[in-house]
């Protein structure tokens, strides 16, 4: 089976058997695919052994079906042991690019609401349980004295939050007052209430796009640096995930070819290195920094 199918096939399945249900229509909507392709994944299912049950025009995937025991038993941890695996993740190095890769399988089959207490400490551990009930629930919240990157704002947001970044680090979700998704540090909410009204705009939720530099935004745009020793280390301690997009050039340069959300990120990294990057067919680049640094003077 070719991995798109695959890919589809499984995110079918989590739907299939979320909390909410769904009809054909809806999984199709979610899905970006048609009724009859919807339909033709639910007969792989049953074929395979699986139990499909209705009620009225929703559809279900029977969790009590043998073959779930089966997979849970393979994909299942115990508090205690996934105490064990997180203490043994994170002795890894920071700028080691398997330690996000393992982070982020284990996370995603581990219960969600036992993993927030065990990931996350203190207060902010019970604000990720909102958020977790949330979404599941799809239901808005209030995020109390939240604290603003810009200018230092502190108000409250209503919001309808429907993904978490790795970690439980930021949280994806659709702001009620400006219309748009955004994302939310969870260190800088004050307390998360979870407010009675459903979601209203789950047609207008999309998770935007997060580069290695930790900028998010709507329109990836490509960016191509050579860069000596000293940046291509700095690159790798700073932003372990744009190792991925490196590779050699020889006598220590590197070619960095990514696609970030903007300027401003990659922009503040080469500032401090301009004596050992050199901009490659990134026009947008170079002139974001000449506006730079003739506004900073430097």
């Amino acid at each position: 089976m070719d991995q798109p199918k695959l890919e589809r096939l499984l995110r079918l399945m989590k739907l299939l058997t979320a909390n909410t249900t769904y009809n054909v229509d809806q999984l199709a909507d979610r899905l970006g695919m048609s009724r009859r392709t919807v339909y033709r994944y639910i007969d792989t299912f049953r074929e395979a052994g699986f139990v499909v049950k209705k009620s009225g025009d929703c559809i279900r995937l029977d969790k009590e079906s043998p073959h779930f025991r089966d997979i849970s038993q393979l994909v299942h941890f115990t508090e205690e042991e996934a105490v064990i695996l997180k203490s043994a993740i994170e002795n890894i190095d920071d700028d080691n690019l398997l330690k996000q890769n393992l982070k982020r399988k284990l996370y995603s089959v581990y219960d969600n609401k036992t993993l927030a207490d065990t990931v996350v400490r203190g207060r902010n551990a019970a604000n990720i349980r909102q958020l977790l009930e949330a979404i599941e629930q799809q239901r808005q919240v209030v995020l109390h004295g939240y604290r603003s990157a810009h200018g230092g704002e502190v108000r409250d947001r209503r919001v309808e939050p429907f993904a978490f970044t790795t970690n439980y680090v930021q949280v994806w979700c659709f702001d009620t007052e400006d219309r748009t998704n955004k994302l939310f540090k969870t260190a800088r909410i004050g307390s998360a209430e979870l407010a009675p009204e459903p979601w209203s705009h789950e047609a207008e939720h999309r998770e935007g796009f997060i580069d290695a530099f930790r900028m998010h935004g709507e329109h990836p745009r490509r960016v191509r640096l050579e860069l000596g020793l000293l940046a291509c280390n700095l690159l790798r301690e700073e932003y372990p995930l744009a190792e991925r997009d490196l590779r050699p050039l020889g006598r220590n340069r590197w070619l960095l070819d990514t696609q970030v959300a903007g300027m401003a990120g990659v922009g503040r990294f080469v500032v401090g290195l301009l004596d050992d990057i050199r901009i490659v067919d990134t026009p947008e680049l170079t002139d974001y920094l000449r506006q730079y640094l003739s506004e900073n003077n430097l």
